[in-house]
């Protein structure tokens, strides 16, 4: 069912999501560079700023190619509120762990949610 539903939203929900992504709040993009293509790829993703960097949810999983090419690379660049800036050091960690990381607006909502798992990048600049 995640599949189908990552699937979708890679087709019909990214198209509609992308041109505001990077602009508006929680919705963001992450740049990270094909492990074998060596593109440059941006994706749509869900992204918070904690105090060394963000925490991106994971709600397909950890299993995705755009997280294993952010791990091969050892970071990216994060598209955020208008600013882009590198990211580094990825590591997964369950979702709790972030959500007293986060502001308190989205302390409540990402609480909320049933994502297990979070990508934490540090920023380097």
């Amino acid at each position: 069912m995640a599949d189908e539903r990552a699937r979708f939203n890679r087709r019909v929900i990214n198209r509609i999501v992308r041109p505001l992504s990077g602009r508006v709040a929680m919705w963001s993009l992450i740049e990270h560079l094909g492990r074998r293509s060596g593109t440059v790829y941006r994706t749509p993703v869900t992204m918070f700023r904690v105090a060394d960097g963000v925490a991106i949810l994971l709600p397909y999983g950890e299993d995705r190619d755009w997280v294993r090419n952010l791990f091969a690379a050892r970071g990216g660049r994060a598209v955020m509120n208008g600013e882009t800036f590198e990211v580094t050091d990825p590591r997964i960690v369950p979702t709790a762990e972030v959500v007293p990381r986060l502001g308190r607006p989205w302390r409540a909502v990402v609480g909320r949610l049933r994502t297990p798992s979070a990508l934490v990048l540090r920023r380097t600049d």
